[in-house]
């Protein structure tokens, strides 16, 4: 079938030029003849040879479904975008419009656009974009609206490119496979319809000829000389049938581009590191500064039919220069949404509130769009907990790695490409110039966290906020990870926020642990000193439900009764008294404030317990 689309397009271009005046020669004495080896298709009612006529009329046919196509995708394609950029609010009436299009039949819609415009090839081709438009924006809408969900978009927007590029460059590439085949099946349906409209006489017309105005001039003869309706017949099937083969193909090579294997290329060095240093020096520097990140009465909001809900409270910390602090807790309990907010990738209907949100003192939600952009790019970099969603499948790992330095270093893409192969060196990935020619899927999962961990080094941020990198990793890959994000501490001083519910993770990698529970922090201590220094309940089960080696095999493992409390009902206490076995009618009714218990320790809990012994030791006692 790709051949015979060959050979149509080849005939749409030459066939004027080589038929054109036969197809045009009258002759009197063959009117309405049927077919013979002279004329295989026979001939009109001017003695015109109908076969003549048809290749003729393939330049034309194919034109108009070619531009109704193109018209009504085009047209589609810019309202089914608009929900994903519009935002929320305006983007919901973008997309009841769509829907209220949808509603109204097509083929309505269609007649009474040509209507306005007037009977022709031009109504025609309107009248039919403006009936396919509806369906190919719907198709858009949820393929974006997928897409834009993705993680590997929350970290290209981290990057703070502009909109038409992250959509031009993350957004559309994902979807064109299903566009193109949706595409294809337009034309194809373009070209049925048309020749519908000019076999009734409602679209092209005399003296031009397409398909259908063939097949209507043939079918008075029909039960005479069949082959005057045939020819013209056979054309549109096939023509059609080639659309749709074609387009399938395409999206199928569309699709194979990200599975395809890496081409073999040379090991070639990178260019020289003087050609890296002519990228501009990245965001401010920690010196000088008491804190990297100054975090002081955060909460992040969501307004629903139900009313707000409020999934984190009152969250207040600080992380200095150099420093790696673990936040940890059971799923839910607020860590993913506390980094979301400090990142700015919190979206509508959620809201973020906080006394003071500050990076290197300078609180972003008080600067311009591009300063505050600039800021959190340079200052700031989010590793998300599985690196093959938060890597973009269909572009390379030299485009992903170098586009923060394009976007906001003034790097071009060469001087990109040199920083980013060497930032995949620092981070010990073997043979990283051949790696920047492969896609995401082409990477072990190893080297596809380190790859995410690069991304975000780019700009030299001054803090690395590491979302589960570990948790679908096996322990040495693990392992690996954590190692890189340890040696980048070291050696650049950048500061570190890890978050895990693994609190034997936390207590190995980090320097200080923020426990959290039903969205606030609940416990603020030295990780080397967790298991003699755990005060609150909440904390000490958590220490105690973690097996270790030296575990007695003969006991259960340890379990924390019960569940987090929903977030449309949190106590107006604490929210751990349930699930406490130490609880009292205080606890029930009150809630505790995190307050200073010592030296680098804060608990909020009206009864925190001793730390004489180890919490196994304790447990053990009981």
């Amino acid at each position: 079938m790709l051949a015979v689309f060959g050979v149509l397009l080849a005939l749409a271009l030459v066939g004027p030029m080589l038929w054109g005046d036969r197809a045009a020669a009258v002759d009197l004495e063959r009117l309405g003849e049927g077919a013979s080896w002279a004329h295989p298709f026979g001939t009109d009612d001017l003695g015109r040879d109908m076969l003549a006529r048809v290749l003729v009329a393939t330049r034309l046919s194919l034109v108009l479904a070619l531009l109704t196509a193109g018209l009504g995708c085009g047209l589609g394609l810019l309202l089914g975008l608009l929900p994903t950029v519009l935002g929320p609010r305006l983007g919901k009436l973008a997309g009841s419009a769509i829907g209220l299009l949808l509603a109204l039949p097509g083929l309505l819609l269609a007649l009474l656009v040509a209507t306005i415009t007037g009977v022709g090839a031009t109504g025609a081709v309107v009248g039919l974009a403006v009936a396919i438009a509806p369906a190919f924006a719907r198709l858009t809408q949820t393929l974006a609206a997928q897409v834009a969900g993705s993680e590997y978009v929350a970290a290209a927007r981290m990057t703070g490119i502009s909109l038409p590029r992250l959509m031009l460059r993350h957004v559309l590439p994902n979807i064109a496979p299903a566009l193109v085949l949706q595409v294809a099946m337009a034309i194809g349906g373009a070209l049925l319809a048309l020749s519908a409209l000019s076999f009734l006489g409602l679209g092209v017309q005399e003296p031009q000829y397409d398909w259908g105005a063939l097949l209507n001039a043939g079918l008075d003869r029909i039960y005479v000389t069949p082959a005057a309706a045939l020819g013209p017949g056979i054309a549109i099937i096939v023509a059609g049938v080639a659309f749709n083969v074609t387009g399938d193909a395409l999206a199928g090579a569309l699709a194979g581009e990200t599975i395809r294997p890496a081409r073999r290329s040379g090991r070639g060095r990178s260019r020289s590191a003087a050609a890296s240093s002519a990228v501009p020096a990245s965001g401010p520097s920690a010196a000088g500064s008491d804190a990297v990140l100054q975090v002081d009465g955060l909460s992040v909001t969501f307004e629903g039919e139900g009313g707000t809900l409020t999934p984190v409270r009152d969250v207040s910390f600080s992380v200095a220069a150099g420093e790696r602090v673990g936040i940890v807790g059971e799923s839910g309990s607020g860590k993913s949404l506390t980094a979301l907010a400090i990142a700015d990738l919190i979206e509508p209907p959620g809201t973020v509130q906080a006394e003071r949100l500050a990076l290197h003192g300078r609180d972003p939600r008080e600067l311009p769009e591009r300063e505050r952009r600039r800021l959190l790019v340079t200052s700031l970099a989010m590793v998300f907990q599985d690196p093959l969603s938060s890597l973009n499948p269909v572009l390379r790992i030299e485009r992903q790695v170098g586009e923060a330095a394009q976007a906001h270093l003034g790097a071009t893409r060469g001087q990109a490409r040199v920083r980013a192969v060497e930032q995949l060196r620092e981070l010990r990935i073997p043979g990283a110039a051949r790696r920047m020619r492969q896609h995401p899927h082409e990477l072990s999962g190893g080297m596809r966290q380190r790859v995410t961990i690069a991304m975000g080094l780019t700009t030299r941020p001054s803090l690395i906020v590491a979302d589960e990198p570990t948790t679908a990793l096996d322990v040495t890959v693990q392992r690996q990870v954590l190692r890189v994000l340890r040696r980048v501490n070291a050696e650049h001083g950048t500061a570190v926020v890890l978050i895990s519910h693994d609190i034997s993770v936390i207590s190995a990698f980090c320097e200080r642990v923020l426990v959290m529970y039903a969205g606030r922090v609940v416990e603020e201590l030295a990780a080397d000193r967790m298991r003699v220094d755990a005060a609150h309940p909440y904390t000490r089960a958590l220490l105690a439900a973690t097996p270790t080696l030296d575990a007695d095999l003969d006991r259960p493992l340890a379990t924390i009764p019960g569940r987090q409390p929903a977030l449309d009902a949190v106590p107006g206490g604490c929210a751990f008294a349930p699930r406490c076995a130490h609880a009292s009618d205080r606890c029930r009714e009150r809630l505790p404030l995190l307050e200073t218990l010592g030296e680098g320790r804060r608990v909020a809990c009206w009864h925190p317990q001793g730390a004489a012994l180890p919490v196994r030791e304790q447990e053990m006692k009981r």
